[in-house]
């Protein structure tokens, strides 16, 4: 569990850096980008590792077909975070389509795994991104930029499509199917 821990902390600490630290200080280049990359680089990999290697411990048990809506989100959550990206129709409506992705990933993920390991995990990740939507929206009002093309949301609904089969079958490889309900 040490692994994953530190992982998330590797993840989140050299976010709110650049979030919170940047702020006061000319934006971080060269050596210090370079830093603050591998931070976040070695972060997912402990999280990975930490995660595979991290003993069951269960919390609470998932409810009954939880997997349906896991996977409901998980399509919504692939679409919003290409949405930050493509910058067609929906990213001019919403303030902050990639940082609620990453919530709707926590979300879903939690509602079939009800383990510590998947707490610490998801529920890290989850936190971080609301305390990062909260830190962007208390930074000043949002420059809301103009309606881009309907072709690139479509686009996106065609990757969102092929990425979420990739992932599905990244977990059924895994020895997870997200497709049996319940997979915790």
């Amino acid at each position: 569990m040490f692994l994953l821990v530190l992982g998330v902390l590797l993840w989140i600490l050299p976010h709110f850096y650049v979030r919170f630290v940047r702020r006061s200080r000319p934006e971080p280049s060269g050596p210090a980008k370079g830093l603050i990359a591998a931070g976040i680089v070695a972060g997912i990999v402990l999280m990975v590792i930490g995660y595979q290697r991290a003993a069951f411990t269960p919390v609470y048990a998932p409810l009954p077909g939880m997997g349906h809506l896991n996977n409901l989100l998980m399509l919504v959550a692939i679409f919003l975070l290409g949405a930050g990206h493509m910058k067609g129709r929906v990213a001019h409506y919403m303030r902050h389509p990639m940082l609620t992705a990453v919530i709707l990933w926590s979300v879903a993920h939690l509602l079939v795994n009800g383990d510590a390991a998947s707490l610490v995990l998801f529920g890290g990740i989850g936190l971080w991104a609301v305390a990062e939507i909260v830190a962007l929206n208390a930074s000043g009002p949002w420059a809301r930029p103009p309606k881009g093309p309907v072709r690139r949301d479509l686009m996106n609904v065609a990757g969102t499509v092929v990425l979420y089969a990739l992932i599905a079958a990244i977990h059924v490889w895994l020895g997870h199917n997200p497709f049996l309900g319940t997979y915790g």
